[in-house]
């Protein structure tokens, strides 16, 4: 089987690192090669403007795909915290009006909104819905979450994002507190993308 190529449809490099290692840890004798933005040339921003984790992923997937002439994996994929409506959702990235880079800021504004809520009703989880879509307009998609809690404070070192604040009960430590291979296994993401691998065949590998 000839190798084909995939875009991996993000300009977060944190998410471009865990991609890559969860395509090498499920799918390593596949023929498949990922592909950066950066690698096609692409520097463009797209905005986010559904409604839902899966509009927003179908939204990118595509527009990358007709861009670029490559297949296409995207993903949305954020916090929902019960005690505040679901929030952060989809704004997770952006959540207080923030950008790129300012993980710390949104840790702040999430732990000072749930300052007096206690433990029990601190539930939450982190979902993520992908996307795969294919030059011609075809798109299917997958999802997968992981339920938690908010900590009380960052924790841990590793991952991006939130994770420094999400409490995984299976394991009696943050997410940022796993060490990569074990998040790897269970994360949102992780979840996600093994239930698109079929889809990823069917779509990309198996196509002439």
């Amino acid at each position: 089987m000839d190798t084909k190529s995939l875009l991996i449809a993000t300009n977060n490099p944190g998410k471009l690192r865990e991609f890559r290692e969860l395509f090498r840890d499920m799918w390593s004798d596949f023929p498949l090669k990922l592909v950066s933005l950066s690698e096609v040339s692409i520097a463009f921003e797209l905005e986010e403007s559904g409604h839902t984790f899966a509009e927003n992923a179908v939204l990118k997937a595509r527009f990358f795909a007709t861009r670029s002439g490559l297949p296409t994996l995207a993903d949305d994929s954020g916090l929902e915290i019960d005690a505040l409506g679901g929030a952060p959702g989809v704004h997770s990235a952006r959540y207080g009006n923030t950008t790129r880079g300012q993980d710390a800021q949104r840790i702040a504004l999430v732990l000072e909104q749930l300052q007096n809520v206690p433990w029990s009703q601190r539930t939450a989880r982190f979902r993520c819905v992908v996307a795969i879509a294919l030059p011609d307009g075809r798109c299917e998609t997958a999802s997968g979450s992981v339920e938690g809690y908010i900590d009380w404070q960052p924790q841990g070192e590793h991952g991006f994002g939130y994770d420094p604040i999400f409490y995984v009960p299976e394991f009696s430590c943050t997410m940022a507190q796993l060490e990569p291979a074990v998040k790897n296994r269970i994360s949102h993401r992780a979840r996600a993308l093994q239930a698109a691998l079929p889809l990823i065949r069917r779509l990309v590998l198996e196509q002439g």
